[in-house]
């Protein structure tokens, strides 16, 4: 049986964001049942924990001995098993691979930087002088994904890891107009429409406690 290790408590800002949610659509996408395990912040330190996450971070994926840590690890790791998220010959996975290390490399990182000046600094003098570039580093990236995409539905010829994993990326500045200035809106929700997104969302939402010292056991969830 899959487990997969999320916060029983986020932040009403964090929640929808926390990366578990990567691995939950992944699994959703390709059919398989997974069970949760909630942690709490006093967990996140402990020594049982760091030794399956060395950061003390979420997600954790166990599979039949297998302990994996990072979400585009983990979701590169369910792709191999579901053709529903890479294709079955080589250079299709090289591609699917490809496009899920540009989302977790190109991508998120200048979208995570604005994401954290508007969240966790926007009062501060300092973060209000940085914002202008860090916008324009976003624009940047966007613009060239933007005219990558064109007029295609998807990255490649079909709906893939890579998809799920941009759309996550793009998903941390969706509260901004930046998408739409780039053209990216509709791609965006239409990886956001698909119905295992949809439900893997849902029941992420549903995880989460309503304060952070409540006790929450995790659920058994058929994909």
């Amino acid at each position: 049986m899959i487990t997969v290790t999320s916060f029983k408590w986020v932040p009403d800002f964090a929640r929808g964001h926390v990366r578990d949610l990567r691995v939950r659509w992944a699994l959703e996408e390709a059919g398989l049942a997974y069970r949760e395990r909630l942690i709490g912040a006093e967990d996140q330190s402990s020594d049982w924990y760091r030794r399956e996450q060395p950061f003390g971070q979420v997600p954790v994926y166990q599979e039949n001995g297998l302990t994996l840590f990072e979400s585009g690890a983990i979701v590169l790791h369910i792709a191999e098993k579901s053709e529903a998220l890479m294709p079955r010959d080589p250079a299709g996975r090289a591609r699917v691979a490809q496009w899920v290390v540009a989302a977790l490399n190109s991508i998120e990182p200048h979208v995570m930087n604005l994401g954290d000046i508007d969240i966790f600094e926007p009062d501060r003098d300092l973060a209000k002088l940085r914002r202008p570039r860090a916008v324009d580093a976003v624009k940047r990236r966007l613009d060239a994904l933007a005219a990558w995409l064109g007029g295609r539905e998807w990255l490649d010829d079909r709906f893939s890891a890579g998809d799920l994993m941009m759309s996550a990326a793009l998903r941390i500045v969706a509260y901004t107009d930046l998408l739409k200035e780039a053209g990216l809106d509709a791609y965006h929700k239409r990886c956001e429409a698909r119905p295992a997104f949809g439900k893997a969302l849902k029941d992420q939402l549903e995880s989460f406690a309503d304060d952070p010292s409540a006790a929450k056991q995790g659920r058994m969830i058929a994909a």
